[in-house]
């Protein structure tokens, strides 16, 4: 079937255009799928206007758009397994992580369900007992979403659903490496309760698509979630209409473990921290920082375990990790650890594809790991997006803190110690958006998500990412009205 949805119908991209989308596994084409360019775009974005100027949406209670979100989460239950199984089929994940992300994309979605009906606005206190004023939230209008491919149903999620909440129209752009399951949740979408053009998606490039979403004057808002690059790209474009702007651009993440940590924890954690999802994943750990006093111990046993991750398809049950998304993605995080031996960094193991015959026609990449790195290099500052560990030892509390805190980045972090005094300061000093203190990774639909410094602007999930997608409007009503004595043509000139 067609892949673009506009205006309450399936289509074809316009020019005919299509392209292969491509099993990261073993790069077989697992579909072709439609193409769209600008003018497919530019269809979409009208859709949305009209949806949003004159259809009830916007207007309808809450709690009905509440139901409308409940019916969906009800959908991706139903429908779990076969998303799980698309989401493999277009990441290389494993169905293990593809499973979690289906049940965490319906718990999103019901969140965002039971807040549609709680913002009543809010009464201020006004100086003249005649004024009564208060504060309401109002939809942004037209919302312009942009997907990124490692977790593509996911974070996609985590726009669309406070953005309906909110009672926004949308016009949703999947990374064109991997839009399967996004067609399927739009597909899902066309079920429910929703005027034509309150949803709407189009497949396509983001120097095209993309980059329409972002310059188009009928756009409101553009939330995007990728690399800093491209963020910046987005930020100059949307200053034509200077439209609201929600960007997730990821991070360099460090993972601080102390002498006093419980080590069987800190090192499990530290190996999900980094190779989870071959370590794209924009909060991964790629970052560890180890007290010195246990850092040689502590790094042989994790360069031991590291050995013995499995490497797999992802829809077999046994494998814990999958495949790069793509060839040219491997290169490039060959090219960074490449980059770190001639800094002169140590690698302890990996660093090469793996010599499983099984594995050859996948983009595959060992878990990797690098000691001897210092903050000056090019693999411990850049987001590398793969299964690659540069290790760094700190001496005390404040030279870990000062290492941690030495990027231009600040999207996590992570602390393992077993002192609770400890955990605290750091917790407070890193100057990152979310801290984790012995644990990494898990997040929460109610607390909210995004990064300080160069890892973007605005917040997802929460009652602040639900706020990304209203404006505050203040209406100030004049209970007893008299004239205000300004004009009077009795007085002489």
């Amino acid at each position: 079937m067609a892949e673009l949805y506009i205006d309450a119908q399936w289509r074809d991209a316009r020019s005919g255009a299509t392209r292969e989308i491509i099993d990261p596994f073993d790069a077989r084409v697992v579909r072709e799928v439609s193409e769209g360019d600008v003018v497919d775009a530019r269809d979409a974005i009208a859709a949305a206007r009209r949806a949003f100027d004159d259809s009830d949406w916007p207007h309808r209670p809450g709690a009905e758009r509440g139901r409308v979100l409940s019916r969906l989460a009800e959908l991706i239950e139903a429908d779990a397994e076969h998303l799980a199984a698309l989401e493999t089929d277009d990441t290389g994940k494993t169905l293990r992580e593809s499973r979690q992300d289906m049940a965490d994309i319906a718990g999103v979605v019901r969140y965002y369900a039971g807040m549609a009906d709680k913002d009543a606005g809010e009464v201020i206190a006004a100086p003249d007992a005649r004024m009564r004023s208060i504060v309401i939230r109002e939809p942004v209008g037209v919302c312009g979403q942009i997907s990124p491919w490692n977790y593509p149903l996911l974070q996609a999620s985590w726009k669309f659903a406070p953005a309906l909440a909110a009672g926004n129209t949308i016009v949703v752009k999947p990374s064109e490496l991997t839009p399967l399951t996004t067609v399927r949740i739009v597909e899902l979408m066309s079920e429910l309760d929703l005027p034509a053009g309150v949803v709407n998606l189009v497949l396509g490039a983001g120097p095209t698509v993309g980059a329409e979403l972002a310059t188009n004057h009928d756009v409101d808002l553009v939330s995007f979630t990728g690399g800093i690059a491209t963020g910046r790209e987005v930020m100059k474009a949307a200053s034509g209409n200077v439209k609201k702007l929600a960007l997730e651009l990821g991070g360099k993440n460090p993972n601080l473990v102390f002498a006093d940590a419980d080590r069987e924890l800190a090192l499990d954690h530290a190996l999900l921290a980094v190779f989870l999802h071959a370590g794209q994943v924009c909060s991964a750990g790629a970052r560890l920082l180890v007290e010195a006093s246990i850092h040689d111990e502590f790094v042989d046993e994790l360069v031991a375990r590291a050995g013995r991750i499995r490497l797999g398809d992802g829809r077999d049950e046994r494998s814990q990790s999958g495949p790069l998304i793509s060839a040219a993605h491997r290169e490039k995080v060959a090219g960074y650890v490449a980059g770190a031996l001639d800094e002169g960094a140590q690698l302890r193991c990996g660093g090469k594809r793996p010599d499983d015959p099984a594995l050859a026609e996948g983009f595959f990449y060992e878990p990797t790991i690098l000691t001897g790195c210092h903050a000056g290099m090019q693999v411990v500052r850049d987001e590398v997006f793969g299964p690659v560990l540069t290790v760094e030892a700190f001496d005390d509390e404040a030279h870990a803190l000062s290492l941690a805190n030495d990027t231009p980045t600040g999207l996590a972090a992570g602390v393992f110690t077993s002192d609770l005094g400890r955990a605290e300061r750091c917790a407070r000093a890193l100057r990152f958006g979310t801290v984790w203190i012995n644990d990494f990774h898990p997040y929460f639909p109610q607390a909210p998500w995004g990064g300080f410094k160069s890892s973007g602007i605005g917040r997802e999930l929460g009652p602040a990412g639900y706020d990304e997608y209203t404006e505050l409007k203040h209406i100030a009503h004049n209970t007893a009205p008299s004239p205000t004595g300004w004009f009077d043509e009795e007085v002489a000139p």
